[in-house]
C-alpha cells in the first residue's frame, strides 16, 4: 500500500474527507488507538510489565490517549493517566468516559517502563505552554531514565507540516502515527524515534488525495528499475560516461563509477582531466578513462559511445571547467545527470540551465547550498519549503529535481515523491557522487527520469541502513558502496495490517541510564 506525506492541513483535510464519506470520526480515533496499544504491547514487551503511565492531552490525541488506556487495561497491563487537561471534543470525551470504567485512575508514580505521549496532535502550533510544557518535562525525564516514550500521530512540541520545535518537545522512541506519514516526522527524525504508520479506515480517500506526495517505499522501488534479463549483456546494461575528475578530485568519478556498478550498469567510461587518468585507471580497472577533450571532434567521439551522461563529479570549480560543462550539455541531447560542480558551474543561472536540459530525459541533484545557490534563493529557504520548492524548480528548469536532505524530494513538477531512507552515515563526502552513480544507471535503463530518481534515493539510503546496521561512527562511504549488493529489493512485501509503513530510527542519541527514578 502506497503512503502519502501530508502537511498538518493536509491530514485534517485527509480526515474530514473520510469522515464526509461515512466513516464516523470516533471509529478512526478507536482504530487509532488500539492500534498504538497492540504496537506498543508487541515492541515493549518487558517494558509493558512495569506499567504504562499515559499522558493525555484535551484533544482528540488525548482521545487517542484514552483509547489505549482502556484497552491496556482490557489486556491486564497497570495503567495510570495523567490528565494536562480535561477532555473537551466530543469524541474524546466520549472515550475518557468509556475508558473510565476499567481504569484505576491512579496517577503515574515515575516507575513506569513505557509512557505514551498523547498530549498535542497534529493540528497544534506554537510553543507548549503550561500543564503541557510540565507534562513534556516529566516525560522526557522519564526517558531520561531508561523507559521508552510511544508519541501518538506527532511527538508532542513538534511541528506537523516543518518538524520544528517553538518549545520543549518530547523526545520519543517510537511515533505511531495514523493514516499518512506526517512531513514534520519526516525532517524531526531525532523526535520521532521509530516511525510506525498504521491504517486506520482512510485508504481509499487517501489513494485519491493527489494534493499529497507519496512516500517511496520497497514496493515502488521494485517496479520502478527494470529487470536486467537471462539474455542482459553489457551493451543491453548501458553505457555510462562520468564527466568531472578535475586536478585533486579524481576519487568523486571513481566512487561515482562504483555505484554505478553496484547498480547493474554495463560499462562506464571516466572523462577526466588528463593528469587524473593514470589515477582512475589505478584505483578504478573496471572503468575505462579518457582525458577531457581538445576539441569538437574529440567530444563528439566520446559522447557517441555513451547511452547517459553523468556530469560533476569533482569536475572542479575553474573557469574553464564552468566553460566545459556547458559545451558537453550543449553537445550532448541524450539522457543526463547534472551533479556537484555542474551545477555550482550555473550558479545564478538556473534558466540557462533549463534550455539546456529541456527535451531529454535528465535528473539533477543539488544539496540544499548547491540548490539554493542554482535557484537564487536562501538555503533556509529551500530546506523549510523543500516539499514545494523541489517542484517548483523541476518546472522552471524541465527536468527532474533530486533534492537531497532529510527527506529527500524528487518531482519532476508534476508529482512529487518523498523518499525517508538511510542515515546520518550518508552525511559525509563522496556519499553524493555514489548516489550520481545510482540514478545515472537507472534513468539509462529505463529513460523515465522521476522514477529513476526516486528509485535511486531509496536504494542508495537503504544501502546506509545496512551498511551501518544502526551504527552511524566507523562506517564509511565504502561500506555504503559494498552494501548496495544487498540493497536491492527482490520481492514485493507487503506490510502486516495495520502497519503500511515503517522507518528505524536513526542517528545517535545521548546516553541514558537505566536506573529507575525516584517516585
Amino acid at each position: 500500500m502506497r503512503v502519502r506525506v501530508v502537511s498538518a492541513l493536509q491530514a485534517a483535510e485527509l480526515d474530514r474527507r473520510t469522515i464526509a464519506s461515512g466513516v464516523p470520526s470516533r471509529v478512526l480515533m478507536q482504530s487509532a488507538g488500539r492500534a498504538a496499544a497492540a504496537l506498543l504491547i508487541e515492541r515493549f514487551p518487558l517494558e509493558t510489565s512495569r506499567g504504562v503511565a499515559i499522558y493525555a492531552g484535551a484533544g482528540n490525541n488525548g482521545g487517542d490517549a484514552w483509547v489505549v488506556a482502556a484497552e491496556l487495561a482490557r489486556r491486564g497491563i497497570r495503567v495510570r493517566v495523567a490528565e494536562s487537561a480535561a477532555a473537551k471534543t466530543p469524541d474524546a470525551m466520549a472515550e475518557r468516559e468509556a475508558a473510565s470504567a476499567v481504569l484505576q485512575h491512579d496517577v503515574p508514580d515515575g516507575t513506569e517502563g513505557v509512557i505514551v505521549d498523547g498530549l498535542l496532535g497534529t493540528g497544534a502550533v506554537g510553543a507548549p505552554r503550561g500543564a503541557i510544557a510540565d507534562a513534556i518535562t516529566l516525560i522526557n525525564s522519564a526517558a531520561a531514565h531508561g523507559a521508552r516514550v510511544v508519541a501518538l500521530d506527532i511527538p508532542s512540541g513538534v511541528d506537523a507540516t516543518t518538524g520544528t520545535c517553538a518549545g520543549s518537545c518530547v523526545h520519543a522512541d517510537l511515533t505511531v502515527t495514523f493514516g499518512a506519514m506526517k512531513r514534520g516526522l519526516l525532517v524531526n527524525r531525532d523526535a520521532a524515534g521509530a516511525i510506525v504508520v498504521v491504517e486506520i479506515g482512510i485508504a481509499d480517500v487517501a489513494a485519491t488525495f493527489n494534493e499529497a506526495p507519496y512516500l517511496v517505499n520497497e514496493s515502488s522501488v521494485l517496479r520502478s528499475v527494470p529487470p536486467i534479463t537471462a539474455s542482459a549483456h553489457k551493451g543491453t546494461r548501458k553505457r555510462l560516461l562520468i564527466v568531472g575528475g578535475s586536478i585533486g578530485f579524481a576519487g568523486s568519478t571513481v566512487l561515482a563509477a562504483r555505484g554505478a556498478m553496484r547498480s547493474g550498469i554495463g560499462m562506464v567510461k571516466l572523462c577526466v582531466e588528463s593528469a587524473s587518468i593514470a589515477a582512475v585507471q589505478t584505483l578504478e580497472p573496471a572503468a575505462m578513462a579518457v582525458g577531457w577533450p581538445e576539441t569538437d571532434a574529440e567530444l563528439q567521439e566520446i559522447l557517441a559511445w555513451a547511452n547517459v551522461v553523468l556530469v560533476g563529479p569533482g569536475l572542479g570549480l575553474a573557469q574553464s571547467s564552468r566553460l566545459f560543462a556547458r559545451r558537453l550539455l550543449t553537445s550532448w541531447r541524450g539522457p543526463v545527470v547534472v551533479d556537484a560542480d555542474a551545477l555550482t558551474a550555473f550558479t545564478g543561472a538556473a534558466s540557462e540551465l533549463g534550455a539546456l536540459l529541456s527535451g531529454r530525459p535528465a535528473v539533477i541533484t543539488p544539496h540544499a547550498v548547491e540548490f539554493s545557490r542554482l535557484a537564487g534563493v536562501d538555503t533556509a529557504e529551500v530546506n523549510a519549503r523543500r516539499f514545494e520548492i523541489a517542484g517548483e524548480l523541476a518546472r522552471a528548469i524541465h527536468a527532474t529535481v533530486l533534492l537531497k536532505g532529510v527527506p529527500t524530494i524528487v518531482s519532476d513538477g508534476s508529482v512529487t515523491d518523498v523518499s525517508a531512507a538511510g542515515t546520518p552515515v550518508l552525511a559525509t563526502g563522496g556519499s553524493g557522487d555514489v548516489l550520481g552513480g545510482i540514478v545515472a544507471t537507472l534513468l539509462a535503463q529505463s529513460n523515465d527520469p522521476r522514477l529513476s530518481a526516486g528509485a535511486a534515493a531509496w536504494v542508495h539510503g537503504r544501502a546506509a541502513e545496512l551498511a551501518g546496521a544502526g551504527r552511524i561512527r566507523g562506517v564509511t562511504v565504502h561500506d555504503v558502496i559494498a552494501a548496495l549488493a544487498s540493497a536491492w529489493p527482490q520481492i514485493d512485501v507487503a506490510g502486516v495490517p495495520p502497519v503500511i509503513a515503517e522507518l528505524a530510527a536513526v542517528g545517535e542519541r545521548e546516553a541514558q541510564t537505566s536506573a529507575l527514578p525516584t517516585p
